[in-house]
């Protein structure tokens, strides 16, 4: 009876620690930072993710100026918040569209892996888009806030 417990616990012990060790390994794959969503006040108008401070703290977003500044006030917001919506809430590899409703000027917005910084969370995303029938393209990356808004990094 004794060599039969003695064996019993050997392969408990033998089990626990495949339990132990399986869990310890993965696929190698890294997982992301991921953020919790922001409660933000609601603005009249278009239903956009944030108020217009959220959006402002993009301090234009990141296509060149030149083109940027040639879209519509509401393609503007719309690209805004096409860079939001990519930094706060989509997964790698997830591409937020956006599209004029006039002018034919569209665009699309992806993020990549969340890192951190000291305490914020930053991410690299690029924004190509056509405006006036010509490609434009930005490349940057954005810290995230206190507040949940996001500010480029120069």
């Amino acid at each position: 009876m004794a060599y039969s417990v003695s064996s019993l616990v050997k392969f408990g012990i033998i089990a626990c620690l495949s339990v132990v060790v399986a869990g310890c390994t993965g696929t190698g794959n890294v997982r992301p930072l991921s953020f919790a969503p922001v409660s933000t006040p609601k603005i009249a108008g278009p239903k956009f993710a944030g108020s217009d401070s959220i959006l402002a703290s993009l301090n234009g977003g990141i296509l060149p100026q030149d083109a940027a500044g040639s879209l519509t006030g509401p393609d503007r917001l719309r690209s805004l918040e096409a860079e939001y919506q990519a930094l706060e809430k989509a997964p790698l590899g997830q591409v937020i569209a956006w599209k004029s409703q006039s002018s034919g000027a569209a665009g699309e917005v992806s993020a990549g892996t969340p890192y951190q910084v000291g305490q914020q969370n930053c991410r690299q995303y690029t924004h190509t888009a056509t405006i006036r029938g010509l490609p434009v393209k930005g490349q940057g990356a954005a810290c995230r806030n206190s507040d949940g808004s996001w500010t480029p990094l120069s």
